[in-house]
């Protein structure tokens, strides 16, 4: 099964978003859990979803890039969700093998990370807290999909992204062995 969390506070407002989403209608053996149409008030069922992740071979994380992070409630989500025994530390090797794939938006362009650009750092110095969540969790860290500019973004370019999205989950599912090496 493949875990798609999918967090965006506004996600009739998300253009790009949507047009990821729209493109994984029919993927075998997915499921989508919109955090914010799920809890609402942050009462996250945390048993309900421990038991989807241990389901899963693929984990998606979803959303925007939030002052250079996560949303809030993901970030609530990684914090009640992703605990001690469950996924990390001695008796926590629910997650461990497993392929995490990291899918954000930003609002900025490519050329606004980095040296001249308004956030004047690399994109890359903003992987590194996601990267290492699930790391630490001892999943499979996958390529991540960008999507930068994503208000002013062509219709085709996000298009493409939701067709490469489409690709990677259906071959990564395809080909994520049950005893996948983990790399910590």
């Amino acid at each position: 099964m493949i875990l798609l969390i999918h967090a965006h506070p506004y996600p009739k407002h998300s253009r790009a978003g949507t047009a990821l989403l729209s493109h994984l209608q029919g993927v075998p053996d997915l499921a989508i859990h919109a955090l914010y149409d799920r809890y609402p008030d942050f009462d996250i069922d945390v048993e309900r979803e421990q038991a989807a992740l241990r389901a899963a071979r693929l984990v998606v994380w979803m959303h925007p890039l939030y002052w250079y992070s996560v949303p809030g409630l993901l970030k609530h989500w990684f914090d009640v969700v992703l605990t001690r025994g469950f996924a990390y530390g001695r008796d926590g090797a629910a997650l461990a093998g497993k392929a995490c794939l990291w899918v954000t938006t930003t609002g900025g362009s490519d050329e606004a990370y980095g040296p001249g650009g308004v956030h004047e750092r690399p994109f890359a110095d903003f992987i590194a807290p996601v990267e290492q969540t699930a790391r630490f969790c001892r999943m499979r860290w996958l390529e991540p999909l960008v999507v930068h500019g994503a208000h002013a973004v062509a219709d085709a370019k996000l298009a493409e992204a939701g067709l490469a999205l489409r690709q990677r989950l259906e071959a990564e599912a395809a080909h994520v062995p049950a005893d996948a090496e983990v790399r910590a």
